[in-house]
Parts: C-alpha cells; structure tokens; sequence
C-alpha cells in the first residue's frame, strides 16, 4: 500500500512541476462585431532564465495562429525581485519574432521588478505598451489601463477619444466593474486560472477580490463581457495541475475569412 502511495505521489509531483506547466492548449473564442479577423491574447509568461525553450515555443505557436493582432496581459518577469527572470531585453528580443503588431500592458510582477524597465525594453523593440492609454489599430480601438497593484488604473484615460469597436486589456480581472462604458470585450490574465484545481472542487485559491469568480473564461454578467486567460506560466510555486498554459485566440464571428 506505501508503494502504491508513494508511487501515486510522484506521478502526482512529474505531473504538476514538470508536465502540466509546460504543455500549451489553443483556446478559440468566437466575438460578435470584433473589428479585426484575428487576436491573439497571451498573458503572465513569467520566464525564468533557463526557459528560452519555453519562449520560443510561445511564439512559434502564436505565430502558427496567423493572428491580424497580438495583445498581452503582461507579467514577463519570473518572481518580484527579477532574480529568476530571464532579461526583459532577452525577452524582448524574442517578442519581437512576432509576426504581427504587439500591443501590451505591464502586470504586478513587471512592476515589483521596474516598470520603467520593462517598458523601454518592449519598446525599444517596437512592442506597444498601454499605461491608461489606447492607440487605433487596423479598424479597433486597444486601450490598456495599468496595473492594480502597482499602477493606478484610469479606465476612463485609457478610453478616452475611442469608439466602438475597442477592447480593454487589464493584466487583473478585478477591473471588470469599474468598466461603465460600452467595449467589445475586456481582457485580463493575472490569475492563472487558479494554477492549482482539485478535481470537484476547483480552485485552490485565485488572487482576486471577487474569489473563483474570475478564475478563467468568460464573465458576463456585467456591461461588458469579460475573458480571463489561465495564461502561460507559473507564480510562486512552478506548479499547475488541472489548469493547463493557454494561448486564447479570438476570432471574428462575422468574418469569412
């Protein structure tokens, strides 16, 4: 009986640290009146210093995608003191193989580490980095609004001089109320999908102040409708189990494409 639990524990452990955090699923959501043929949103890569792999796959799966338009959540920096993280100049060297614009906001970790930082990085490569603000891309408004916990999110800055069809990226899913105007769609990541689930149960626990609420998927049931990504890597511990990495890809309901 002790080989058997013993024996369970490890596949348990192979699994979770090792297995699971590095397997990535497509999740395809089809949005009414998007503006654009085809998004990707990724969010929370958290890449330590030994997961270039890891990035360049990442990338190789966006790209396969063939997105119009890649937004992100943000959440590039492994931990909060940067220890851990690969270079955000490294990274960015990297994001910018992308074969379509990138457009982003900064989540708590890249502000525990140095905004400022990250931000010249992603932009001295040409990556879009939203603070309250927006910018027309193709025919869609992107705003962004900066991060709960290290930033002060204006919603009513990042929207300004923007008309349907426009989206709202949070990196914290916690914004979804403070939103009063009309978007197409809201776009958070921050809470890894719980990053740990007991089968039955669910979550463990989700970093947020509405609970597993805003765990993962669509809310809807506000103004606006809302999609939390579980995003792609892992905080604290490098652990997932039963909340697999996603790359979410949104695609035009009315398109032919």
């Amino acid at each position: 009986m002790l080989k058997i639990f013993i024996l369970f524990i490890s596949i348990l452990f192979i699994w979770s640290f090792i297995i699971e955090p590095n397997i990535i699923v497509i999740k395809k959501y089809k949005i009414k009146n998007l503006g654009i043929n085809k998004i990707v949103f990724v969010s929370d890569f958290h890449i330590s210093k030994t997961e270039k792999r890891r990035l360049k796959k990442i990338i190789k799966l966006i790209n396969k995608q063939n997105p119009d338009l890649v937004l992100s959540g943000g959440d590039f920096i492994k931990g909060h003191t940067g220890k851990h993280t690969m270079p955000i100049e490294e990274q960015a060297e990297e994001f910018q193989k992308i074969n379509a614009p990138f457009i982003t906001v900064l989540g708590n970790h890249d502000g525990w580490f140095d905004k400022y930082r990250v931000q010249k990085a992603l932009e001295n490569k040409n990556i879009i980095v939203l603070n309250n603000s927006n910018i027309k891309i193709k025919n869609i408004y992107i705003a962004g609004v900066e991060d709960f916990q290290t930033g002060y999110p204006d919603v009513d800055s990042a929207l300004k001089d923007t008309k349907l069809p426009r989206i709202l990226i949070s990196h914290n899913p916690d914004i979804y109320y403070d939103v009063k105007k009309e978007v197409n769609l809201i776009l958070s990541g921050h809470v890894h999908g719980g990053q740990v689930k007991i089968p039955f149960y669910g979550a463990v626990t989700v970093p947020s102040i509405y609970g597993t609420k805003f765990t993962e998927g669509i809310i809807n049931d506000g103004k606006n409708k809302m999609i939390i990504t579980k995003g792609l890597g892992t905080s604290i511990l490098p652990v997932r189990f039963c909340s697999v990495p996603e790359i979410v890809v949104l695609e035009n309901e009315d398109s032919k494409k």
